[in-house]
């Protein structure tokens, strides 16, 4: 798989799909192909969340590491 180097991230790519089309079906049962949409913008968004939560608590515990030893 190629790397992605468009502007846009996956998340907003796959934003704009849903809406699209989430415009055609309105209301009625969505496809299968929408729900897979939905699917894989909820992984990238946990995908995302679990990245800041770890980086914010490495961070911390970075900061704090040295002081402790003081």
């Amino acid at each position: 798989m190629a790397k992605n180097t468009a502007d846009e991230s996956d998340e907003t790519r796959l934003k704009k799909k849903i809406a699209a089309r989430g415009a055609d079906h309105k209301g009625s049962q969505e496809g299968g192909g929408l729900r897979s949409l939905r699917k894989r913008l909820k992984r990238t968004q946990r995908k995302r969340r679990s990245l800041a939560l770890r980086k914010k608590n490495s961070a911390s515990k970075k900061t704090t590491a040295p002081e402790a030893k003081k």
